[in-house]
């Protein structure tokens, strides 16, 4: 048996020879007899309701746009079996302008404008396909449906221009989505795939993912965008590859406990944030390019703890901030030329950082807060800083391993009542000092190296505490160390090197256990009652094996002149 020739009908509102005046006709003729139709429409304008059953396509003939169907208010067309829709213009108001009730409808080359209404609604258990088509005002409905767009345009939407919801399944390829009010694609408890399209100039996320749902955006282009370009929250999952973002107000945001994979994406010129993770919100976020963020590149908050790796940062304001009980786990990230600082922890939040490098920032890593702010940074480099490559303040904690810094001003600080450990971290070049600790800070370091101080290698002010061991301080300008206030501490098994200034000018309370140095020592403060015994063994250069008190030397001198101060200032 062959195979079964559709019938054929044509409809033209002028009439003619085997004509039908109206399309709703030749649609019941068709479901009269009970087999595949082709339906064939001349131009004109049709204003009727369409409901169409079992195998039917309904063809335009004439130019694109020719034939028109509207109603004032309702639905225009209503599909229940195998539907294929070419090239109609389909106008309604106050309703869904095309709705599937029962199994597929495409719709190619069709032009479907809602006013007040929905334009396509894909019922549960049904399949829409959308193709080399235009929506116009409404969106594109699709509820517990499957559904696929491929190079569609949907401009202007009143709503959301594309929703997939309630366990719909929905791919939109190769599609351009402008205007819309609320969000280009909504993905709410249901799954979908959007690859290749353009978004822009949405009023709301460009596109969103919320109550569990599962989201893949692929090589999109998403620009002009009033809030977040890709948003996911409620615990939602999925990924962003290959997109590129420009203009909107976050480039990527999650929150509420979703946790996607965002990698190789080009965020560039964000209003707020580049990535943007809070309320719980994770994510991985690999191989991304964040440029010229108005505020910050990446900002976890509020309990958000993404893991960060292999992301480049470029021009902006702040590189990346972890605040407000919030984590981060960062490695592999360059951060260049920023206004301010390149890494901050602040309140309570805790964050690593592996193999960082930052160049051209004024502060490099920032830490302020409580006892519970912590960072660690192992693997980094701190070059061209304005201000300060480390700097901790507060009660917060640092612990700096492996870690460069050159050319600046000060290269780690630390200040209040903070904690900064440093082991076998490097400071070269620096205009006013290698490390310093103020307040009733702590500073712990073992394996540090200072050369080409233009000032001092180490400070130790006010009540702060200092345990420095087995460490180096080479060519510093003015002095090795230099300790005042009431700083204590120790300096043990410590050399200072070079040809000018002096090795240590303390203040009593730092002991000197094994100092090795060729350049004097020299006190800040009057020798307290019962002072310890000094040893002094003199090899190349004396070894201090308790604190010194009230020490001149000097050595490797032909001539050499000695003069001690008394309290009053006059030379004795």
């Amino acid at each position: 048996m062959g195979a079964c020739v559709a019938a054929r009908y044509f409809v033209s509102p002028r009439g003619g020879r085997r004509a039908y005046p109206d399309i709703a006709s030749a649609l019941a003729a068709a479901a009269g007899r009970g087999r595949a139709a082709v339906v064939e429409v001349a131009p004109g304008l049709y204003e009727e309701a369409l409901t169409v059953r079992g195998d039917v396509q309904l063809v335009a003939l004439g130019d694109p746009g020719s034939v028109v169907v509207s109603r004032p208010g309702g639905a225009v067309l209503d599909a229940f079996g195998s539907v294929r829709v070419h090239g109609l213009v389909l106008i309604g108001r106050d309703a869904d302008v095309v709705g599937c009730h029962a199994g597929t409808l495409t719709l190619e080359h069709a032009d479907i404008r809602a006013h007040n209404g929905v334009s396509v609604h894909a019922r549960p258990n049904t399949f829409v396909t959308l193709r080399d088509s235009l929506v116009l005002h409404g969106r594109a409905l699709f509820d517990g449906s499957h559904g696929l767009v491929e190079r569609c345009r949907f401009t202007d939407a009143t709503d959301n221009a594309v929703a997939a919801i309630k366990g719909a399944d929905v791919s939109v390829q190769d599609s351009w989505i402008g205007g819309s009010a609320i969000h280009g694609v909504r993905v709410s408890g249901a799954r979908a795939r959007v690859t290749g399209c353009r978004l822009t100039d949405t009023g709301r996320a460009a596109v969103v993912a919320d109550s569990q749902a599962e989201l893949d955006v692929a090589d999109c282009v998403i620009d002009v965008v009033h809030a977040e370009a890709v948003m996911f929250v409620e615990r939602s999952r999925g990924s962003v590859a290959g997109t590129r973002v420009t203009g909107a107000q976050h480039g990527v945001a999650v929150a509420s406990g979703a946790d996607p994979l965002v990698r190789d994406c080009v965020l560039s010129e964000c209003h707020d944030t580049g990535i943007n993770v809070q309320t719980s919100g994770r994510g991985r976020f690999e191989n991304c390019e964040i440029h010229a963020a108005k505020n910050v590149a990446v900002l976890s908050t509020k309990g958000g703890a993404p893991e960060v790796r292999g992301c480049r940062i470029v021009g902006g304001n702040v590189g990346i901030a972890v605040v407000d009980a919030a984590r981060g786990r960062f490695a592999q990230v360059g951060i260049t030329g920023l206004t301010s600082v390149a890494l901050r922890v602040h309140d309570e939040s805790g964050a690593t950082f592996e193999h960082v490098r930052v160049e051209r920032c004024p502060v490099g890593l920032e830490t302020q807060g409580n006892a519970g702010t912590t960072v660690d940074v192992t693997d980094a480099t701190f070059v061209d800083f304005e201000i300060s490559a480390v700097g901790a303040v507060g009660r917060s904690r640092a612990t700096l391993r492996d870690v460069a810094v050159e050319r600046g001003p000060v290269g780690f600080s630390v200040d209040e009542e903070a904690q900064l450990f440093l082991q076998d971290c490097r400071v070269k070049a620096v205009s006013a000092g290698g490390v310093a600790a103020f307040g009733k800070a702590r500073l712990v370091a073992k394996n540090l190296t200072v050369t080409g101080s233009e000032a001092f290698g180490l400070y130790g002010t006010n009540a702060a505490w200092v345990d420095v061991v087995d460490s180096e301080f080479a060519d510093c300008a003015f002095t090795g160390a230099l300790f005042d206030g009431k700083c204590g501490g120790r300096l043990e098994s410590c050399s200072v090197s070079g040809s000018q200034g002096v090795a240590v000018q303390h203040n009593g309370l730092v002991s000197l256990v094994s100092l090795r140095t060729s350049l004097p020592v020299t006190k800040r403060v009057a020798q307290p009652a019962g002072g310890p015994t000094t040893v002094i063994n003199n090899y190349s250069g004396p070894q201090f094996n308790a604190a010194v008190y009230g020490a001149q030397l000097a050595w490797n001198n032909i001539n050499a002149i000695q003069q001690q101060t008394s309290e009053d200032g006059a030379e004795e």
